[in-house]
């Protein structure tokens, strides 16, 4: 029997996706390949990663044809086992894009199985941008529907979303009609999940994975004739009511496809939370005006939001959580003037002068300060105080990386994170990617892989 033809949001998205073509989204094209260039970056920056190593290992034995490349390396899965691979790869080092509004992190979740599906498939480059702007705008608008209520109750809002954008890009990508498209998020409703308090472990980035790979499965079963709810979206019974609230639709429909979510993403120079940013940036600005003096901290107080101190107020015990810590970003920033992938690996995660600075740094409520803005104090036992406050940091909106920057990320994640992928060739085929014929041309930048079929 066929889906009953409602209004619902599943086909509200269905019309509007089906309908687009790359005139319609062509205006956002750079701001895509931005993203995708920083999706590149992150991927690279953990491919020899134990946990994605582990990863590999795990799914390689139930993988289907080897059609899709892991990106950094010289193996291949099929198009959802890769999904799932590149997907906790660029989510691994918590240095992923950032949509402010919401906090999802787009590129993980979408990029991924677009290009997964995409090689697989050997679509044009072109298909493969259309879908991925239509996928963040998806999971972005359903994001914002939901926030800030979602993420407070402990829901990790990019997997829960990010895996209606893959569901969406991926029905675009096959070419799915309105009413498959609409079944692909639908479908895409009963496999959401993600906990926040899973953040400072790699279960975090399983969920991401999930997301991507469930999305590209929920639009394979589409393609199949699977239905889904019309209203499984905002049903009384459906995803948003059940993980919390009804959805705001004047947020998820508003002036669709007349304003761009993409156009709103930002990129980290830091491989850190995205709320930690401001207490980096005001720890540079305090290690300049104390000098060589840093031996002489006595205190540190860093001032934030409640979300900055749920986030980031936690003890260090590795890596991870160092990633996520206000009193480790702190000491990077004042104690090295850095907070790059060394800064945020073992070995400075247990150097004996960070650990002590560490243990000089309080984090405290101040409500007048908004998410993602930090106060920072430093007390020297010379009895002098000297304050910082940054409220836009270096990567937001208001002082975004540029092109260069994001190239140079790139360039910096292939070297730290030991792959023997060109990163020039990446680069080059990134601002490229609406004029390949085949998107296999990007997924072939290693000397291993390049003239493979």
């Amino acid at each position: 029997m066929p889906q009953e033809r409602v209004s619902s949001v599943s086909r509200t998205l269905g019309e509007f996706i089906a309908a687009a073509s790359w005139a319609d989204v062509a205006e956002q094209g750079h701001h895509a390949k931005r993203s995708i260039l920083n999706f590149f970056a992150t991927a690279l920056g953990s491919a020899h990663d134990p946990a994605v190593t582990t990863a590999l290992r795990t799914l390689s034995p139930f993988s289907g044809s080897q059609t899709s490349t892991i990106i950094g390396r010289s193996e291949r899965l099929d198009a959802l086992c890769a999904s799932f691979i590149n997907a906790i790869s660029a989510n691994l080092l918590d240095f992923d894009d950032t949509h402010p509004e919401t906090i999802i992190h787009p590129a993980a979740p979408v990029a991924a199985p677009v290009l997964a599906l995409g090689q697989a498939r050997r679509l044009p480059g072109r298909d493969v941008l259309t879908a991925l702007i239509l996928g963040v705008e998806v999971e972005c608008r359903i994001g914002n529907a939901v926030s800030p209520r979602h993420y407070a109750r402990g829901w990790h809002i990019t997997s829960t979303c990010g895996i209606f954008g893959a569901a969406a890009a991926c029905a675009k990508l096959l070419g799915l009609p309105v009413d498959g498209i609409a079944s692909a998020v639908g479908i895409a409703a009963s496999q959401s999940a993600g906990n926040v308090e899973n953040l400072p472990t790699a279960a975090k980035n399983v969920s991401v994975g999930n997301a991507a790979r469930n999305g590209l499965f929920a639009a394979l079963l589409a393609e199949q004739g699977y239905e889904a709810a019309p209203r499984a979206i905002e049903g009384p019974l459906g995803w948003a009511c059940t993980m919390g609230d009804e959805p705001d639709l004047e947020r998820l429909l508003g002036g669709l496809g007349n304003t761009w979510e993409i156009a709103r993403n930002t990129y980290k120079p830091y491989p850190a939370g995205i709320v930690f940013h401001a207490v980096v940036d005001a720890c540079f600005r305090l290690r300049d005006r104390i000098g060589k003096r840093t031996d002489h901290i006595d205190s540190v107080t860093v001032r934030g939001s409640a979300l900055l101190l749920a986030r980031g107020d936690r003890p260090v015990h590795n890596e991870r959580d160092a990633r996520v810590s206000i009193h480790h970003c702190a000491a990077c920033g004042l104690l090295i003037g850095a907070a790059g992938i060394a800064e945020f690996a073992h070995k400075t995660v247990f150097r004996p002068d960070v650990a002590q600075l560490r243990q000089k740094v309080t984090a405290e409520l101040d409500d007048t300060m908004p998410d993602g803005a930090a106060r920072v104090s430093v007390r020297l036992v010379t009895g002098e105080v000297f304050t910082e406050t940054v409220t836009s940091p270096r990567g937001s909106l208001v002082d975004p990386l540029t092109d260069r920057d994001i190239e140079a990320k790139l360039r910096a994640c292939v070297r730290t994170g030991g792959s023997d992928w060109d990163a020039d060739g990446v680069i080059e085929a990134v601002w490229q990617i609406d004029e390949l014929d085949d998107i296999s041309e990007l997924m072939q930048r290693s000397p291993n892989l390049k003239g493979r079929s």
